[in-house]
């Protein structure tokens, strides 16, 4: 079973409600400890072995890969997360604003809220993607088609009598 797998079925298991929530109380507070880290210097990308990166995070090779989980869409050149191995040298280049927006769309508040943004993101450019997270998920229905309305082929027919008469 490849270190990918392992993550899912042990943060996935059939388990009782308690343990599950330590479970991703842990993880959260490992999650937040690595984006502080990370983001204090973006510009310069994590590179190493996932168990040296693990180590370097103050963490577990199964718990990085986690990580990895939550982060792979918010880099700019993905990683395959199911070949992945400890031994796998990976880069961490990060697309800040895809991570901001990422974040905002998992509700992570504990994580788009670090003071970390400050210096990465201007507050005008974090309300414009807060604007955009917020708009993608609002659903607009399409006007619809009245049976006394004007066909829409420009037949100059009412819709009932043309392409409405299926």
């Amino acid at each position: 079973m490849s270190l990918f797998e392992t993550w899912r079925s042990t943060a996935y298991k059939e388990e009782d409600e308690q343990s599950q929530k330590e479970f991703w109380e842990n993880y959260f507070e490992v999650e937040e400890s690595i984006y502080e880290k990370l983001l204090t210097n973006p510009a310069s990308p994590a590179t190493g072995t996932i168990k040296d990166l693990a180590a370097q995070f103050g963490t577990d090779s199964l718990t990085f890969m986690g990580f990895l989980d939550g982060i792979n869409d918010s880099l700019k050149e993905s990683l395959k997360l199911e070949e992945l191995e400890e031994d796998n040298s990976i880069v961490l280049n990060i697309d800040l604003e895809k991570l901001y927006y990422n974040m905002l769309a998992a509700k992570a508040e504990w994580l788009y809220s670090l003071p970390q943004w400050d210096n990465l993101l201007t507050e005008d450019k974090r309300k414009e993607i807060t604007k955009l997270q917020r708009i993608s998920g609002t659903v607009v229905k399409e006007e619809k088609i009245g049976r006394n309305d004007p066909c829409t082929c420009g037949s100059g027919k009412k819709y009932k009598k043309c392409c409405g008469a299926n």
